[in-house]
């Protein structure tokens, strides 16, 4: 079943339930998909993709609200919170991302690779690892190749 039609049906489901959250998240997606359809450069389907490249800027952009929110405390708790139901609900969607355990072990070969110590540029490990072909979190990798070289 396409993503498109998943959506399709849980958007019905959700209608149906009166799950405002699914609701609005479907929306915002089909919503997202419409816009990047309409954009001028836009040719060819829209497909699973497609629909994968807009959920993953989506998520993207909405963890970098939900990081401000977090901050906020009590205020932000809330919406914060239907955020985070977002990023739940659409990682189904997406590509599993490495682990911390296996990004980890990648970082250290790339140490060991670039025969590289605590006055190496983190930026040296992360540009290695990140070409490694592995779908990748860059903010861990990053986070990784800065704690390893600093000990």
């Amino acid at each position: 079943m396409s993503i498109d039609q998943q959506l399709r049906d849980d958007q019905k489901t959700a209608m149906k339930a009166g799950d405002k959250a699914t609701l609005n998240v479907v929306r915002s997606i089909r919503t997202e998909v419409a816009t990047a359809q309409a954009a001028p450069k836009f040719e060819g389907e829209v497909d699973d993709a497609l629909y994968v490249d807009v959920i993953a800027t989506y998520v993207k952009r909405i963890q970098k609200a939900k990081a401000e929110y977090d901050t906020m405390g009590e205020a932000g708790a809330e919406r914060s919170a239907s955020i985070a139901f977002e990023i739940e609900y659409l990682s189904r969607y997406l590509p599993k991302k490495l682990g911390e355990a296996a990004t980890r072990e990648l970082v250290e070969q790339a140490i060991i690779d670039l025969d590289a110590n605590g006055d190496t540029p983190p930026g040296k490990v992360v540009g290695l690892v990140m070409r490694s072909g592995e779908d990748l979190d860059g903010a861990l990798v990053n986070r990784l190749a800065s704690e390893l070289l600093s000990e």
